[in-house]
């Protein structure tokens, strides 16, 4: 130690305010720890202040924006609509902060110390942050890792402030584009792709690898994106993208080895998340990683280090923020001494495109696969009496399930009302439900809930809005 040197004693250290740990950090302080909450940004981390939220401000936009026709053609009166995003921007941002201002009194009405900087591992009962040209040095009882990820981008990608844009960037522009070329496999492309087609943009949507999709989801979703008139490209390998000449050039090469050039006005590409732990110090721990380089958990959240935790995106697992805030609280409750448990299995993931989709739980080739004996039935939304007076006919409800025990194993839907719907799937999955518990309550009625129920009911033939089942003929 140095002279002068001074070092603070802290209860427990939490660093990384995104969604996993601001909630662990409330969570900890309501179980009567004395938190010490580090973010060397803003607090809500990139969910709330660059990705989840911005986001869903532009699809929440766009699903409104298409309901203009519907409503006209229902009696609402109004003039032209245009969509102009320079004050779309602006909404964003309001609503970026007044979340963030909520964020912050949460922490502050909890007790929860928040220190700005960035923080690493000095041993494994030490911290030092630095903050511009402060640093900090804190001795801590037990620590949450909650550093989140970072984003990486092919090398093949040339990048710019106006055209060849991240994901992330798309989401601040104030002029609509006039072609828009997609390039990744996930949510966040088809979000994009959805948003930007709805808005008025032609769209390009390059699928780098297949999406981990149900089949009938696959097909239903294929059709919707053509139907949307987005041209979707598949089996090719970008080569280059770049801006030349005032607009944007993409090179792909095909299966058959060809070069196949596209040009539009913007290029948009989805990063691949990875964890972010490079400026932490887990070098000077003995932390164990996994061989992907994420850091090594238990259920729980414990890391090889009994007194240090990790959670969110440092931790293997899909990169969402609904498995960060469960990691976060299940945390700080084992930190209390609570019996808690984290499981993956149903994690629900949803798309806000328009029409959205949500499911959880296996798919129909998954289900086959473990060795069950599968059953499935489809409930088309056009079937739906709401979803006729509400225009919202697109899409459907699938429940996988066991015939031998009737236990649902998966649910997949597309649809409007579907991101709210797919809470009554996991509640089911989660608790082992049989068609018998999911057909016994009564579904208010009419609404979006009934596709559900007439989903499982399917699964015997019972349904009154299906089609009967063609019976198998008596050999």
């Amino acid at each position: 130690m140095v002279v002068g040197e001074i070092t603070e004693e802290k209860d427990v250290i939490i660093i990384g305010g995104g969604p996993g740990g601001y909630h662990a950090a409330i969570r900890a302080a309501c179980l009567g720890r004395q938190v010490t909450l580090i973010e060397r940004e803003d607090l809500g981390g990139t969910c709330l202040n660059k990705g989840c939220i911005p986001s869903k401000v532009f699809t929440h936009f766009a699903q409104e924006f298409k309901k203009t026709k519907h409503l006209k053609e229902m009696g609402m009166e109004f003039g032209e609509v245009e969509a102009n995003l320079a004050t779309l921007q602006h909404y964003k941002n309001k609503k970026i902060t007044q979340l963030r201002t909520g964020v912050e009194s949460l922490c502050k009405a909890n007790k929860v110390e928040i220190i700005k900087g960035t923080a690493s591992f000095l041993s494994e009962s030490r911290i030092g942050v630095e903050n511009g040209h402060e640093f900090s040095l804190l001795n801590f009882k037990e620590a949450i890792v909650a550093t989140g990820g970072d984003f990486h981008y092919p090398d093949e990608i040339i990048f710019n402030d106006d055209t060849v844009l991240k994901e992330r960037q798309v989401f601040e522009l104030e002029d609509i584009p006039r072609e828009l070329i997609m390039y990744g496999a996930d949510y966040i492309s088809l979000e994009i792709a959805s948003v930007f087609c709805t808005l008025g943009s032609r769209v390009t949507l390059i699928l780098r690898e297949e999406l981990a999709l149900d089949p009938s989801l696959s097909k239903e979703l294929s059709r919707q994106l053509k139907k949307q008139k987005i041209s979707v490209i598949k089996d090719c390998v970008l080569k280059k993208a770049s801006e030349r000449e005032g607009h944007v050039l993409a090179e792909l090469k095909n299966e058959e080895g060809e070069t196949v050039s596209i040009e539009g006005s913007h290029f948009v590409v989805s990063g691949q998340v990875k964890p972010n732990l490079s400026d932490l110090g887990l070098d000077r721990l003995r932390i164990e990683t996994t061989g992907r380089g994420y850091i090594q958990t238990d259920r729980e959240g414990r890391t090889s280090i009994p007194h240090i935790w990790a959670i969110g995106d440092v931790t293997e697992g899909p990169s969402l923020a609904v498995k960060a805030i469960k990691q976060g609280k299940a945390a700080a409750e084992a930190m209390a001494g609570l019996p808690v448990e984290v499981d993956l299995r149903f994690v629900p993931t949803v798309v806000q495109m328009s029409p959205p989709i949500a499911y959880a739980g296996l798919t129909e080739e998954e289900a086959k696969s473990e060795g069950y004996s599968v059953t499935v039935s489809e409930n088309p939304v056009r079937g739906n009496g709401y979803a006729q007076l509400t225009e919202e006919k697109d899409g459907f409800v699938k429940v996988v399930s066991d015939s031998e025990t009737d236990v649902i194993l998966g649910v997949h839907m597309m649809g409007m009302g579907a991101v709210e719907l797919i809470t009554a799937g996991v509640m089911g999955l989660e608790m082992a439900a049989r068609d018998e518990d999911f057909r016994f309550p009564l579904y208010p009625h009419p609404s979006m809930n009934e596709t559900m129920l007439e989903a499982v009911e399917g699964l015997k033939g019972d349904a009154v809005h299906m089609p009967p089942r063609k019976k198998e003929p008596v050999r």
